[in-house]
């Protein structure tokens, strides 16, 4: 890895990403976002799911790794890289001659991150899954919804980025971390069910302290509470309300005109219908955007409820710059942020030019 002062925090990082869907792709954007050279390795006609935000700042060549050149060519890129992504079913790229063995014994200080459903070894391991299927297997899934449903299929942000991308980079950036004191490569295997069964430790430690429960009727973070939740508005629209702790809100009920006296039922399960019915009419009142200026300032912790092309107008997010246009798409500035080395959005890179200074 070069050492390059003043640039983003990973300038000078080499990654080699092989073409996939999902965590594999995310993970390659925010090591670019953080500075590093990105050149993905696709096959032709990519990976089906062509997307304008996740797939920047790279450099894209197309290969056909089933081929001994190609693959012979993907080999010598890596032997150039700091880290491998790839996110094939186990055992694929050993087939191809592209493993972790084979690769490690070419360049011993390469970073081979591994991003699954369900990990490298296992009975489920060469079984097809999706996101659903991955946290269905952690708890996660059972928790969400209402009672008396089936589990609702979430947007796949738990599985796929949460518990797979984020979790590979983290592990990325460990090992890299480590590569410094001992000099050599290793494996990072990110099992997207190993990681939501991470994100779920703080339920399972909440659980014997007799804090939560998992029930869907009765969990207070799953939307059984009435004080977290969201509710319709006059428009349609609607507002996300999540005041957990009392002094929040009793300022709620006041900001509400309800009475006083519903704060002291606020943790009391019994009482929850009715105060829900309550929250239910009084919102119904008014627009979402009503509410929001009703509720500007305060510490009820209300806020509205907005869809995608709505977010970068808000206020808050506006200021902060959280969103950019470019080519007339809205990209979500690189997070997190850097105090002294910020992360950009790189433009698009010459495969050709990135091979030639990786002399490939």
């Amino acid at each position: 890895m070069e050492d390059v002062v003043g640039g983003p925090p990973l300038a000078g990082l080499r990654v080699v990403e092989f073409g996939s869907i999902g965590p594999g792709p995310h993970c390659g954007m925010m090591l670019s976002d953080m500075g590093a050279e990105v050149i993905r390795i696709d096959r032709a006609g990519g990976n089906g799911w062509p997307n304008p935000i996740m797939d920047r700042g790279r450099a894209t060549l197309t290969l056909d790794i089933r081929s001994p050149a190609d693959a012979d060519k993907a080999a010598r890129i890596a032997e150039r890289s700091d880290v491998l992504i790839e996110g094939m079913r186990p055992g694929v790229m050993e087939r191809l001659g592209l493993g972790p063995d084979v690769l490690l014994e070419r360049n011993p200080r390469l970073i081979f991150g591994r991003v699954t459903g369900w990990g490298q070894d296992g009975p489920l391991a060469r079984v097809a899954g999706h996101d659903l299927n991955y946290i269905a297997l952690t708890g996660a899934l059972a928790a969400i919804g209402m009672e008396g449903s089936p589990p609702p299929p979430p947007l796949n942000l738990i599985g796929d980025f949460g518990g797979g991308s984020l979790y590979l980079t983290v592990g990325i950036l460990a090992a890299l971390w480590e590569r410094d004191r001992s000099g050599k490569g290793q494996v990072v295997d990110a099992a997207i069910v190993d990681g939501v069964a991470s994100m779920m430790t703080m339920f399972a430690g909440l659980l014997p302290a007799g804090r939560i429960s998992m029930q869907r009727d009765r969990n207070i973070l799953a939307g059984a509470a009435p004080f977290y939740r969201c509710y319709e508005c006059a428009d349609g629209k609607h507002v996300a309300v999540g005041p957990l702790e009392p002094k929040f809100f009793a300022e709620l009920l006041s900001l509400l005109a309800l009475p006083d006296q519903m704060a002291a039922a606020q943790y009391d399960e019994a009482q929850w219908p009715d105060i829900t019915q309550r929250l239910t009419a009084a919102f119904l009142t008014r627009s979402r955007d009503a509410w929001v200026v009703h509720f500007d300032g305060s510490d009820a912790c209300v806020s509205p409820v907005l869809d995608l092309q709505e977010c970068a107008e808000h206020p808050h997010n506006a200021q902060r710059n959280a969103y950019v246009n470019r080519d007339g798409v809205s990209h979500a500035q690189p997070s997190p942020r850097f105090s002294r080395t910020p992360g950009r959005i790189a433009d698009s890179i010459d495969a050709a030019e990135l091979l030639k200074k990786w002399e490939v």
